[in-house]
């Protein structure tokens, strides 16, 4: 049999070994991977498909709110992802297992819960901190369907999205991701299809709304018209 292989994604090296101790604790033949980056963690699935647990802090250099999650759901929808934060109100938390969070691990956890957090994890239970999971078992959300609808995205689409989140014109993603503007557009009518929506504007607002939500607010951006590119 493989031996258990989680891939630790966090830009902090104390915490990358606070983790890896916890394993060693629960899991002590499993094999770690570590990625200190969104690139990094990307370039780390690639080449380790195998992967039995993600472990990704939301605030890594190339992240953006929800994104990395969201980008990794649909990209390897068998593996499954806990997040590992330093936040931990339950607003949260409900917010991460609605994009598919396999469970939410409070970076202020002492060892042993966290070892008990993996443990219940990788058996297939979602896990979140003793006194909050009940509080959160309620009715589906829409945006627990929408972050389904973002997961159906492709990659090149899933880019094109945070494009226009971003507030770029079809010419500025087009040069940016070096393809034509007619795929871009093409890319755009795919996305308002698969999201259940019709203009533009309500992707780019829907995708500032849902991927920066770990902030609890963002800088409003002044998007182009819809039909301005």
């Amino acid at each position: 049999m493989n031996p258990t292989t989680l891939l630790i994604a966090d830009d902090h090296p104390l915490f990358r070994s606070a983790l890896h101790a916890a394993i060693d604790q629960v899991l002590p033949a499993a094999q770690v991977i570590e990625a200190d980056s969104l690139p990094a963690l990307l370039d780390a699935l690639l080449a380790h498909p195998e992967v039995d647990l993600v472990l990704l802090d939301l605030r890594m250099p190339g992240a953006q709110g929800f994104s990395s999650l969201i980008q990794i759901r649909g990209l390897y929808p068998a593996v499954p992802v806990a997040i590992v934060s330093a936040e931990e109100e339950p607003a949260l938390m409900r917010r991460a297992i609605d994009f598919g969070a396999a469970g939410f691990i409070p970076k202020s956890a002492a060892l042993p819960q966290i070892g008990t957090a993996l443990k219940a994890i990788i058996d297939g239970t979602v896990w979140l901190p003793p006194g909050v999971a009940g509080g959160l078992a309620v009715e589906e959300s829409d945006d627990q369907e929408q972050a389904r609808r973002i997961a159906s995205l492709t990659p090149q689409q899933f880019r094109v999205l945070m494009a226009l989140a971003d507030g770029r014109l079809n010419k500025q993603i087009g040069s940016d991701l070096n393809v034509t503007e007619a795929t871009i557009k093409a890319h755009v009518t795919a996305i308002l299809r698969k999201l259940g929506i019709y203009r533009r504007t309500q992707a780019a607002l829907l995708a500032q709304r849902l991927l920066h939500a770990e902030s609890g607010n963002s800088t409003p951006i002044d998007f182009p018209d819809d039909d301005a590119d």
